[in-house]
């Protein structure tokens, strides 16, 4: 979809309704490792803000999209290992349960970096 967002909750009322709970559950799982974090859009994604960008996410035909840059993917090698991935990105297929708890600990990680950025 080419749409330009508005929020967040714009971003997910504008994607199949069979995504819509998963990027729902992903928010929440976010916001639970990070509830001082900042909701936007960034390059057309959900993203997450805190002392700097902390993750984006992005609904896919068949996969859902995780950016959490390439340090959270060299911290979680083997955890990510079944998914494919790119530099800094991991593909979560719609096929299989969405791994919300690896999910979980890739924001902590991200927000410990932030916060070490900045002291």
């Amino acid at each position: 979809m080419n749409a330009s967002y508005k929020s967040i909750d714009d971003y997910i009322s504008k994607q199949d309704k069979n995504v819509r709970p998963i990027l729902a559950e992903l928010r929440k799982a976010v916001l639970s490792q990070a509830p001082q974090a900042e909701e936007c859009i960034s390059y057309n994604m959900p993203a997450f803000r805190y002392h700097g960008i902390l993750v984006y996410f992005a609904a896919f035909k068949n996969h859902i999209g995780f950016y959490a840059l390439p340090s959270v993917h060299n911290s979680f090698q083997k955890e990510l290992s079944e998914y494919k991935q790119g530099r800094g990105s991991v593909q979560f297929p719609l096929t299989k349960p969405i791994p919300y708890t690896l999910i979980k600990k890739m924001v902590k990680f991200r927000v410990k970096e932030n916060l070490e950025k900045i002291k």
